[in-house]
């Protein structure tokens, strides 16, 4: 037993990835950078789920950890779609939400964008395909900017979703 913990000690935590550490940092950077030429140094972030199993909202819920702390690259989450720049769905599009996430989207001001995440905002790739509560794809009401894939997409590929929506802006903007 004393073996193992001398061991464990003196190798560091066993959770350290330095290959994605790099990589995140690399991400980071290049996001605070986006952002800044963007949005002004901030990017606000409004999230509606419109009926979703509430995975994609942990994995949302993570990026304000210590770990990957979007806060210091200028990206933050408001309660209000009045202040914000970008709106995040996640879920299918339910008759019980349609008419908030219409809402939610006349809302904002402009220039405003919308990122789908998760792949039950594509309903053709979801199980909810023919279901009677569905009132169909977010994108045949709202225009739809960016897609970030995953059931649900990690942390790490939202953060590289959402720099992949930056560099697809245009200069201007």
């Amino acid at each position: 037993m004393i073996k193992f913990w001398k061991k464990r000690f003196s190798s560091s935590i066993l959770t350290d990835n330095l290959e994605f550490d790099k990589e995140l940092i690399s991400l980071q950077k290049d996001i605070k950078d986006k952002i800044s030429k963007n949005f002004a140094k901030s990017l606000n972030i409004r999230m509606v789920d419109c009926g979703s199993c509430n995975a994609c909202e942990n994995e949302c819920n993570a990026l304000s950890n210590p770990y990957y702390n979007l806060t210091r690259l200028g990206i933050s989450f408001v309660a209000s779609p009045r202040h914000a720049d970008v709106l995040l769905i996640s879920g299918v599009n339910t008759f019980n939400m349609h008419k908030h996430l219409v809402d939610a989207y006349n809302q904002m001001p402009n220039p405003k964008y919308v990122i789908t995440i998760g792949d039950c905002t594509k309903i053709q790739s979801s199980v909810f395909d023919k279901n009677f509560a569905i009132v169909g794809e977010i994108e045949k009401f709202i225009p739809v900017n960016w897609h970030i894939e995953g059931c649900p997409p990690s942390p790490n590929e939202i953060i590289k979703g959402l720099l992949e929506f930056l560099k697809s802006l245009p200069k201007g903007e």
